[in-house]
């Protein structure tokens, strides 16, 4: 399969539509209409985003349904002890409820000291990719939590793909990427790289790499920027769907993409 611009403009224009975003925990993310609740809502669910799909959106859903109709105010209103207690006794694969209280507190102390992770991020100047993956790092930091597995360092070679996720969801802005940050460009985000997307960049020609780290998810990043330079990311969506709705497969994908050949 190669890659070609009307084939993906054509998967982005049928497959990027609110319709298709369940199952994805991004569904969480629409349900807010506060800013600061979007990105604290964003970070959970997109730390989560591993493991069965059913799964993903029942832990999700337990963690913000502990945390009230606004998940920031939460954070502002309860002590760091009282974050560990609410969520003790959760469980998602790997992840304990301190592993999830230990972030919310790492969230909580960003807030204060910089008004929102957004802030944050913007506090590195980002003008690049380079200059964005040393935000993903400065963010790894500043949350000082011990759960590395949560958000890994992209300094350690991780392709950081739950992390690259709840930045398109949080900086692009379309049907499917609700946005609201502001003083980031799309055009240096980097596609969320798991085993699925991997496969699917194989199957483009973007990537023949073995390993699913950062050097592959700039690879193929970096392959999507000569169809898009603006916003590399924009066909993730519509083609990570391929092989995760049980109505979409990756046979229809390549039988899609050697029809528009």
């Amino acid at each position: 399969m190669k890659l070609d611009k009307s084939f993906l403009e054509s998967l982005y224009s049928r497959y990027n539509k609110f319709k298709y975003i369940h199952p994805d925990p991004l569904e969480f993310v629409h349900k807010y209409d506060s800013p600061a609740d979007k990105e604290v809502v964003g970070l959970v669910a997109s730390s989560l985003a591993y493991g069965r799909v059913a799964q993903i959106l029942a832990s999700v859903g337990c963690i913000l349904g502990a945390m009230g109709r606004s998940p920031s105010k939460f954070l502002k209103a309860h002590s760091d002890r009282e974050i560990k207690s609410r969520f003790s006794g959760f469980k998602h694969r790997f992840t304990t409820g301190e592993d999830m209280a230990d972030l919310l507190s790492g969230v909580k102390r960003i807030i204060a000291e910089y008004g929102s992770i957004n802030e944050l991020f913007c506090s590195e100047k980002i003008r690049d990719q380079a200059g964005l993956i040393r935000a993903m790092s400065s963010f790894r930091k500043e949350l000082d939590c011990h759960g590395k597995f949560l958000i890994p360092d992209p300094a350690d070679g991780s392709a950081c793909k739950r992390m690259n996720l709840f930045l398109r969801w949080m900086v692009r802005s379309d049907e499917v990427d609700p946005g609201g940050w502001q003083g980031i460009s799309p055009s240096v985000l980097i596609v969320p790289l798991d085993t699925h997307m991997a496969n699917i960049s194989r199957l483009l020609g973007l990537t023949s790499r073995k390993n699913a780290g950062m050097l592959m998810a700039l690879e193929v990043t970096d392959g999507f920027r000569k169809i898009c330079d603006s916003d590399p990311v924009r066909y993730d969506f519509a083609l990570t769907r391929f092989g995760i709705r049980a109505d979409m497969s990756i046979a229809e994908l390549i039988k899609k993409q050697s029809e528009t050949a």
